[in-house]
C-alpha cells in the first residue's frame, strides 16, 4: 500500500515538472523587470491604436460615434507621450516591444469592418471591437499601477493611474453609444432587412 503511494506521488511531481514552461533567456527576474516589459508592451500598444483609429472613424455612420473615436484618438496621443513620461520617471529608455494581445484587438476590428454592411450594424460592430480593447486597456493599466504602487514608484503611479481613468471614461461613453441608440438601430436595420426578405418570399410563391 505505502509502495503505491510512493509510485503515485513520484507521477505527480513528474507530471508536475512537465508543466512547468522553460523561460528564455531575456526572461524577467523580478518585479521591475515584468514592470518595464509590461510598459513596453501597452506603449506598443498606444502607438498602434493611434495608426487604427482613424479607420474606425472613417467607417463608423453615427455622428456621435464618429467623434467619440476622434476625441479618444487625440487622448490616446496624450497617452502614447505620458507613456514615455512613465519610462522617463524611472530611468528607462521609451522602447516599444510589440503586444500581441492589442495586435489581435485591432485585427478583429478590421476584420469586423469586412464583414459588416456600412451603417448602423457596422457600427455596432465598431462599438464591440473598441469596448474589447478599453477592457485590454483598463486591465493592463490597472496591473501597471498595482506594479508601480509596490515598487513605491510614486510618479509612475499618479501617470497611470491618469490614463487608467480616461480608459474607464471613453468604455462609459461606448457603452452609452451601444445602448442610446446604436444597437437599437442596428437591430431595427436587421428587422428592416427580414421583413425586406418575407416580402420577397411572398412576391415569388405569388
Amino acid at each position: 500500500m505505502e509502495t503505491k503511494s510512493k509510485n503515485k506521488s513520484k507521477k505527480t511531481n513528474t507530471s508536475s515538472k512537465k508543466t512547468i514552461v522553460k523561460a528564455k533567456k531575456s526572461a524577467a527576474e523580478g518585479l521591475r523587470e515584468l514592470f518595464v516589459d509590461a510598459l513596453k508592451d501597452i506603449y506598443w500598444a498606444e502607438k498602434a491604436l493611434v495608426k487604427a483609429l482613424p479607420k474606425m472613424a472613417k467607417n463608423a455612420s453615427n455622428e456621435n460615434l464618429v467623434n467619440a473615436i476622434n476625441d479618444h484618438l487625440e487622448i490616446t496621443k496624450n497617452q502614447v507621450t505620458r507613456v514615455e513620461e512613465v519610462f522617463e520617471s524611472i530611468g528607462e529608455k521609451a522602447v516599444a516591444k510589440k503586444c500581441d494581445a492589442m495586435d489581435g484587438l485591432i485585427t478583429e476590428g478590421k476584420d469586423i469592418l469586412k464583414e459588416t454592411e456600412h451603417g448602423a450594424v457596422r457600427d455596432a460592430g465598431i462599438i464591440a471591437a473598441s469596448q474589447k480593447i478599453e477592457h485590454y486597456e483598463i486591465a493592463s493599466y490597472g496591473t501597471l499601477v498595482a506594479f508601480a504602487k509596490t515598487l513605491e514608484e510614486t510618479k509612475a503611479v499618479k501617470l497611470l493611474e491618469e490614463t487608467l481613468a480616461e480608459e474607464k471614461d471613453a468604455d462609459s461613453i461606448l457603452t452609452e453609444a451601444a445602448y442610446n441608440s446604436i444597437n437599437f438601430d442596428a437591430a431595427d436595420s436587421e428587422k428592416e432587412k427580414e421583413d425586406e426578405d418575407e416580402d420577397k418570399d411572398e412576391d415569388e410563391k405569388k
